[in-house]
């Protein structure tokens, strides 16, 4: 089955190549998009569902606010036929308090209306916004190593965003307008239906003229979304720490300023061109709306249709058709509304809908008093069907001990690795901490027996003491300081001004790289996981460096199972098992002494080093 993520990212260029036509069809990588992922109505509703109660009084309150409003014209007409006329002054009176009066209650149902809808509506939005994030969080790194982040954003902000007048205002503005039109058209029959039939006589080309702005609509809103997303991520890409340090040392700041400068520019004009889509149909409809008075004036005053029409009732029947023209328009805007967020909603669905690869099972079990033993059994894996990255693995770490993972660059180290944190599922076979299969772990349960320290710590914008809380928020500050006191970075951070309230800076740039990587071997250790994952955590850095972080890993290591994917003789060497990886199998097992002794591929790359093969020397 296609990626939809893929099938997205291939629209996107075909919508950009296609902006600047104009049409009234929409556009065909749209049309593939609600193909690929098509919107069930009954889906949408099914948002408004646990507000069936709160619907149903925003409803009554609209057909109140819309009953007690019809009055107004029958009072108008009152007024002029029999109080003016007939100089009553006790009913003029009365007909000027009844007016005040519909438009306090008219003025307070509306803001009660108001208040009960937008609440609503919010609730809704907040609601989809947290399923889609919670969704996304499920997803595997596969996802996000596909997908660009910039991306995701746009769906989650700006899709999201998108639809959310639509959430919020379409229920209300529906049954408000379609209370009005049915009260209106009810009050001008019975005022005259000879000049309702007039006044009616702008429906068709109205509809027809509505569809048309929608198409076009629907088409511009699809472009914009898309240019949307690219610019979400030119900005992730271009502003962050990793991307400014990158455009400064190669220069590149004019060609992205450029690249973003024409994204807005796009933007612009599919902003101009989403104001002004159909404006002039529009000013054709508002030509029609202006020239049913005109008419109704005419055949109010020809002998031969006005049948004796007081000027009341002409006054009143002009109030009501105007009032209906309003409330149609609103439906009429509220098709085009609903058509041009049918893609969005179908981007955001599709999200919704991505299949969880690596889930939480259905019947979990425990592990009581883990120990720690690791088995890779019979593990085979591949991304796709190009080929194995892993083939047969038959592993044991015994729990306590230290497996060390030596090859060459895409000899499946990392990957193999990765599977005794889940981050990948095996194609076949298994792996088991205390004979317990991973797939029959709650996530939440296997990411407290099992801590990941890699060379790529990332570090948020905030203070080192949430930094680390991010891995066991419940851990006091006594459980904090051990940790970096394990980490051996304790003594740094209190030396700091600030100490553990100290900001990180985005990305941890603030610190040096073997600060970094102790502050991320402090945040794991807090978790005191039974596994240690060590994926080349000191690989990045100064032999100095190394050094200092590699004694706050052998301490951390002490007394737990530590996998660790090694490039240095120094971490091999001390090692309980080193396996050697070839093109995804194991042709080598055994201690450093046992291997240099059989004089295979390990032997090769303690003599050699891995210089030539990795970019890695394994020499001491």
């Amino acid at each position: 089955m296609d990626d939809p993520t893929t099938n997205a990212m291939s629209g996107y260029g075909e919508r950009s190549r296609g902006r600047g036509r104009s049409g009234s069809r929409p556009n065909p990588a749209d049309k593939r998009q609600l193909e690929s992922s098509p919107v069930n109505v009954g889906r949408i509703l099914a948002l408004f569902k646990p507000y069936k109660a709160r619907i149903a009084l925003v409803i009554a309150l609209i057909m109140a606010s819309s009953a007690v409003g019809l009055a107004q014209p029958f009072l108008v007409r009152t007024v002029i036929d029999d109080a003016l006329a007939k100089s009553n002054v006790h009913l003029l009176v009365l007909c000027v308090l009844a007016m005040v009066g519909i438009a306090v209650v008219t003025a307070i149902l509306g803001v009660l209306q108001t208040w009960l809808s937008t609440a609503m509506g919010q609730q809704i939005m907040h609601r989809l916004r947290t399923d889609l994030f919670t969704h996304l969080q499920r997803q595997s790194v596969a996802f996000f190593t596909r997908t660009r982040g910039g991306e995701v954003q746009s769906r989650l902000i700006n899709d999201v965003g998108g639809i959310q007048s639509v959430v919020t205002s379409t229920a209300t503005s529906i049954a408000s307008n379609v209370t009005v039109v049915i009260g209106t058209v009810l009050a001008m029959v019975a005022l005259s239906w000879r000049l309702s039939l007039l006044s009616l006589l702008v429906l068709p080309p109205a509809i027809w003229l509505t569809r048309q702005v929608a198409r076009m609509r629907y088409k511009i809103t699809a472009e914009r979304q898309a240019r949307l997303a690219d610019l979400h991520v030119q900005i992730e890409e271009g502003l962050s720490v990793s991307g400014v340090l990158l455009t400064k040392t190669i220069g590149s700041a004019p060609a992205l300023v450029s690249r973003f400068e024409d994204t807005s520019q796009d933007l612009v004009g599919l902003e101009i061109r989403s104001s002004l889509a159909g404006r002039w149909r529009m000013a054709t409809m508002n030509i029609i709306f202006a020239a049913i008075p005109a008419a109704i004036y005419l055949a109010a005053g020809l002998p031969a249709t006005s049948r004796g029409m007081t000027i009341g009732t002409l006054v009143a029947f002009s109030a009501l058709q105007g009032t209906l023209f309003r409330p149609l328009m609103g439906l009429l805007n509220v098709g085009v509304d609903i058509t041009s967020s049918l893609a969005l909603f179908s981007r955001i669905f599709e999200y919704q809908d991505l299949p969880v690869e690596i889930a939480d099972p259905s019947e979990p079990v425990s592990i009581d008093s883990p120990r720690g033993d690791v088995t890779f059994d019979q593990l085979s894996f591949a991304y796709d069907e190009s080929g194995d990255i892993l083939s047969d693995i038959n592993l044991h770490v015994p729990a306590g001990t230290t497996l060390a993972l030596v090859g060459e660059t895409g000899s499946g180290k990392s990957t193999l690795a990765a599977m005794v944190a889940r981050l990948q599922d095996p194609t076949t076979g298994r792996v088991l901490i205390d004979g317990t299969d991973l797939r029959d772990l709650r996530l939440t349960d296997l990411a407290d027996l099992v801590g990941v320290v890699t060379q790529d710590t990332y570090l948020v914008h905030a203070s080192i003491r949430e930094n680390l809380l991010q891995a066991r928020p419940a851990a006091t500050e006594a459980e904090v300081e051990d940790a970096c006191r394990a980490a051996r970075i304790h003594d740094l951070i209190v030396s700091l001004p600030h100490g553990y309230d100290t900001l990180v800076g985005s990305r941890g740039h603030r610190f040096s790289g073997g600060e970094k990587q102790r502050l991320a071997i402090a945040r794991t250790l807090l978790r005191d996981p039974r596994v240690l994952i060590l994926d080349e955590a000191t690989s990045a850095l100064d032999n100095e460096t190394e050094r200092a972080v590699q004694a706050a890993l052998d301490d951390a290591s002490r007394g737990r199972t530590t996998i660790t994917v090694a490039h240095r003789l120094s971490t091999v060497r001390n090692a309980d098992q080193i396996a050697v990886l070839d093109h995804g199998r194991v042709v080598e097992l055994g201690t450093h002494e046992e291997l240099l002794l059989e004089g295979g591929k390990y032997a090769d790359l303690v003599r050699g080093g891995l210089e030539t093969r990795t970019g890695r020397t394994l020499a001491a």
